[in-house]
């Protein structure tokens, strides 16, 4: 084991017989305060035994520390439906590795994160933050995610601690859930993850299970740290821990945030009164304390992981890496699900390519809420483009608005007219006029301006050096609340009172309301931009305060703008139309309420198809849209969130500098009438999981209906023959087995090929009649186990598939495996399994041949 450079040092991994040293030198107060958090992201030091400050931050696709200051730049990685799709856990671990060097950089112990929830409705908000619809496919994920994260000396937090799937009523919502879903779906989601990783943190959810919330629910107990055995600290999300003792008697080991909340002096009263044992508190400290030594925060512990060195030694170097990781990413969660002999263009053959599309121009490269960072920039479908194709004319249209709103001026474009740096100039003046803050911001959009920086602020005003890159008239706009006036080289543009009545989120406001006015923009020609906001009465002194300067694009004739694209597309060689969805349709803190993309996107796709036959559509959603126009256009990439590299990785694509890599982690529909299980709505404060094991692809089975794109689905740019599947004749129950399939590269390019091995039976509608027994339904298929191999042009690679032994049991009480013949189906997605073999689970006889 590792240890300190004092050789009496306890180990990396402390026992509890290790730390009960420290844990006998505080008291019954100094143990009660490590419980819950000392601010919004950190946990108290105690000097008195050697312990520093550890910090959390929010972390599934990029990690943003310990403020929303623009000013604090982060690594933007793709979604997590962008990882889910890759199918690649070795590109999972990496991604962690990332996370963690990146962890590192902002000066943090402990991720939060991944996300492992599953996909249960399309509608679920969310999505974008979690892998898949599948368990299997998400454990695999999220176990070498964690892997990458810890191998780097950085806590992972897996979340959210269970059945958090939905947004509507999340803080109060009861999931009623049968024990049979829960065991081989939601919490087999975590379990691989749990009981091979050993992550240092579990997160539990908002939301109750079978009555009890999880913050206070005996599956803290059973299976999480009982049957799988974490010995890591199960945290609070923000604000979910309500209760003193009966959340104190449970799991639970540390409340966030802090300094508030239900365990200050109530749970030391707890205990004094004989309510709470003080051995309860003892255990969660030492959890705590664990915690410590694994991150280095202990002294006399040497961390889990030693001091860092290569990549995560070397700030810079590790900042590059991950760019280049973040591309790498984006390109190999790409799907194409349609290819009319289109791609990939060959970059020389070009002359003119038109890009079409609000998200086109302003991507969305993240998901909304907690999640969000603060990238240093981010490259565009047309910026990205541009840099690719630089002797072709790439021209952009808006065509149809997808993001309402304002566009915030780009950072490029931005100086400060005090500082010369790039960005604005940002003024706090108090109600005498005095200056409270004056400072330079990296970004015209202040999303996030809290307590903390505002104090006695009344007035913020914000200026800038604007120069444009694109000549003719816009709209130029302010959004936020409050008086507001905007003038454009001294001259009033906008006077107006803006008056929010939304939600807020995470400190900013939510679809800020906004003014604009137009002017003509001359390519080159600077222009002096001056907000000033006065503030409105904040209700609640943590309220933060929005501002942000921008273009609307939405102001506009929207059949003028549609057929002004059309237009540039008949024009052009080529035309690449990317449609989205916006921060107000898929975000924390609120489901979907259509699958439909907003807008007129279709009418924009339908129109841009019909003036030029070479459309290749671009979907920049996180989750499933609707896709009417899908055939009847020349091909159909789904590149969810693709992080600050976006545009470079889809060029990239489109050029065949590499293959679009990507698989289905989630069904795509047709209609939302199409969709087995959609409702996200709670009735009388419950979200019934009637559907049971029926989820996903295993829903859309079961009804027999045939979606858009199936699970698992995915072009390359080459083809694929698969052969030879070889599987065992039988199985003793309680024991995996291997599935080896030939999978030969038939085209003309090297390619990734994902296989995919499913189980079907031993029952329901598959079991052979003569079992003699009744046994419990099963899915039409699951997936057990898929390998992700590559070939050159004629190669012929073996792809090994271990399913594991859980793949052949259900939950009945205890993991059960019934005897019969079990079918093994492989291919390249759900739908299409040419390979198929009989195993027999248990009795040796009647032993069919693969087939």
């Amino acid at each position: 084991m590792t240890m300190t450079s004092d050789a009496s040092a306890p180990a990396a991994t402390p026992s509890d017989d290790d730390l009960r040293p420290l844990l006998r030198r505080l008291t019954l107060e100094q143990k009660v305060r490590l419980l819950t958090g000392a601010d919004f992201w950190a946990l108290h030091a105690e000097p008195a035994i050697g312990l520093r400050r550890i910090v959390l931050s929010d972390g599934p696709s990029g990690i943003r520390g310990e403020s929303w200051d623009d000013r604090r730049t982060a690594l933007n990685l793709p979604s997590a439906t962008a990882l889910g799709a890759t199918w690649d856990p070795e590109l999972a671990r990496r991604y962690g590795g990332v996370l963690a060097a990146e962890a590192r950089r902002a000066g943090a112990d402990v991720v939060l994160g991944p996300t492992i929830n599953l996909h249960r409705s399309p509608l679920g908000g969310r999505h974008f933050e979690a892998y898949s619809e599948d368990p299997l496919l998400t454990s695999r994920l999220a176990a070498a995610t964690v892997r990458g994260v810890q191998d780097g000396g950085v806590g992972a937090t897996p979340k959210h601690y269970v059945a958090n799937d939905f947004e509507t009523e999340r803080f109060t919502a009861d999931v009623v859930v049968s024990d049979r879903a829960l065991r081989e779906l939601y919490l087999a989601a975590f379990e691989e993850t749990v009981v091979q990783e050993r992550p240092w943190l579990v997160m539990a959810a908002y939301n109750s299970v079978n009555g009890a919330t999880m913050t206070e629910n005996p599956l803290l107990a059973e299976p999480l740290a009982g049957e799988w055995g974490f010995d890591g600290v199960v945290v609070s999300d923000w604000w979910a821990a309500c209760t003193t003792e009966p959340a104190a008697l449970t799991r639970l080991d540390l409340v966030m945030p802090g300094p508030g909340g239900p365990w200050g002096e109530q749970l030391v009263e707890a205990v004094r009164a004989g309510r709470v044992p003080e051995d309860a508190v003892d255990q969660k400290v030492l959890r705590i304390l664990r915690l410590a030594a694994r991150v280095g925060a202990l002294d006399g512990f040497a961390p889990a992981v030693a001091a860092p060195s290569g990549l995560a030694a070397d700030p810079e170097a590790a900042l590059e890496a991950g760019r280049a990781l973040a591309r790498e990413v984006a390109a190999a969660g790409t799907v194409l699900v349609r290819n009319a002999d289109e791609l990939p263009w060959a970059a020389d053959a070009l002359r003119s390519v038109a890009v079409i599309g609000h998200n086109a121009f302003l991507a969305r490269t993240q998901g909304g809420g907690s999640a969000l960072v603060e990238p240093e920039r981010t490259v565009s479908p047309l910026d990205g483009l541009r840099a690719a194709l630089p002797h072709a004319e790439v021209t952009w249209s808006l065509g149809a608005v997808a993001q309402p709103g304002l566009a915030p001026l780009p950072l490029a474009d931005l100086t400060d007219p005090v500082s010369g740096e790039p960005g604005i100039r940002a003024v706090f003046r108090d109600a005498d006029g005095g200056v409270v803050h004056d400072e330079n911001r990296r970004t015209a959009d202040l999303a996030r301006l809290g307590s903390d920086r505002l104090g006695a602020t009344t007035t913020i005003e914000v200026s800038t050096r604007y120069v444009p890159r694109e000549p003719g008239e816009v709209r130029l706009g302010v959004a936020g609340a409050g008086h507001a006036v905007l003038t454009v080289d001294g001259r009033t543009l906008v006077e107006t009172t803006l008056v929010h009545t939304g939600q807020e989120f995470g400190g900013g406001l939510v679809a800020p309301p906004s003014a604009s006015a137009p002017m003509t923009l001359t390519a080159g020609v600077p222009v002096d931009v001056v907000v000033r906001l006065a503030l409105p009465e904040r209700e609640r002194p943590d309220s933060a305060v929005t501002l942000t300067l921008g273009l609307d694009l939405g102001q506009g004739d929207a059949d003028a703008e549609i057929a002004a694209a059309a237009g540039a597309a008949r024009a052009a060689d080529v035309a690449v139309v990317v449609v989205g969805t916006s921060a107000e349709v898929e975000s924390e803190g609120f489901d979907r309420t259509t699958l439909a993309l907003p807008g007129r996107q279709d009418d924009l796709v339908r129109a841009v198809a019909a003036a030029n036959p070479r459309t290749v559509v671009v979907v920049n959603a996180g989750a499933p849209v609707l896709l009417p126009w899908r055939d009847d256009v020349a091909a159909v990439l789904l590149t969810w969130f693709g992080g600050q590299e976006y545009g470079h990785a889809l060029a990239d694509v489109l050029l065949g500098v590499v293959e679009p890599g990507g698989r289905l982690p989630t069904t795509w529909p047709v209609a939302e009438a199409d969709v087995p299980v959609l409702d996200t709505t709670p009735v009388d404060g419950a979200v019934r999981y009637d559907e049971g094991i029926h989820v996903g692809y295993r829903a859309w089975l079961r009804a027999g209906r045939v979606p858009a794109y199936p699970f698992g689905h995915g072009l390359g740019y080459t083809t694929w023959r698969l052969d030879g599947l070889r599987a065992p004749a039988d199985v003793e129950p309680g024991a995996g087995f291997e599935v080896r399939v030939e999978a030969t590269n038939t085209g003309t390019r090297a390619g990734k090929h994902v296989v995919q091995v499913y189980l079907s039976g031993p029952d329901g509608g598959d079991t052979p009649p003569g079992l003699g027994r009744d046994v419990a339904e099963r899915p039409v298929r699951r997936l057990a186990g898929f390998a992700v191999v590559h070939a050159e042009p004629g190669a012929t690679v073996t792809a090994v598939v271990h399913v594991p032994a859980r793949s052949l049991a259900r939950w009945d009480g205890g993991w059960r495996t019934d005897p019969g013949v079990l079918t093994v189906h492989a291919g390249p997605h759900v739908a299409d399994l040419p390979l198929s073999a009989d195993v027999v689970i248990g009795e040796p006889e009647g032993v069919v041949a693969p087939r």
